[in-house]
């Protein structure tokens, strides 16, 4: 379950904001089915964020949003941000929306989530050149990388590469791709069954 939050905050409190923030994320690291989270902006300079952060379920996720610990975390960010709005999604789709325009204080129209099969391509086309680069890497750099346990090189790997896809490559990949993700299919097409 991922939760995406769209809020303004004002340039000169993003030191504020980044410590709040962190402070959330360090919090929520401790909930049981906590997967992650991240958040981008829309523009260099923009005071428009978009905040992610995924749950590996329902009764989790909103275990979470409804306990003592959360609420007093968002009572120390009062004033710090004004939130926009909050779209919860199922799946990934979250990390392929548009970003926000920074001229557009109320952002575009949303477009719909791409075709599952469309973000899975968009994501391996993410994933397997940096999995690649630092798998490399790390043979280059730390020789006895390789003899580490499975469970430990696995941990360091993602430990690394996933804010690394989260904060840099995906809003990368999905920008460059974003004309064809959301392209609509051809005439012809079969609409796709769901699941």
């Amino acid at each position: 379950m991922t939760v995406s939050i769209h809020r303004v905050v004002s340039p000169e409190r993003v030191p504020e904001v980044t410590a709040w923030v962190q402070a959330g994320v360090r919090l929520a690291n401790r909930w049981p089915g906590f997967l992650g989270s991240g958040w981008i902006r829309a523009a260099e300079g923009s005071t428009e964020w978009v905040m992610l952060y995924r749950f590996a379920d329902v009764e989790r996720l909103e275990a979470w949003e409804k306990s003592a610990e959360r609420r007093e975390w968002l009572d120390r960010g009062e004033g710090l941000v004004a939130e926009q709005g909050v779209v919860r999604r199922t799946g990934i789709e979250g990390w392929f929306d548009p970003p926000l325009r920074q001229d557009e204080p109320t952002g575009p129209p949303l477009l719909p989530a791409p075709p599952r099969w469309k973000q899975s391509v968009a994501i391996w086309l993410g994933f397997f050149p940096v999995n690649l680069a630092f798998t490399a890497l790390m043979a280059w750099l730390v020789p006895a990388f390789d003899d580490l346990p499975l469970v430990l090189g696995v941990l360091a790997s993602t430990l690394v590469l996933t804010p690394i896809m989260s904060f840099w490559v995906l809003p990368f990949v999905t920008g460059r791709l974003r004309p064809w993700l959301h392209r609509p299919p051809s005439r012809g097409a079969r609409p796709a069954r769901r699941p």
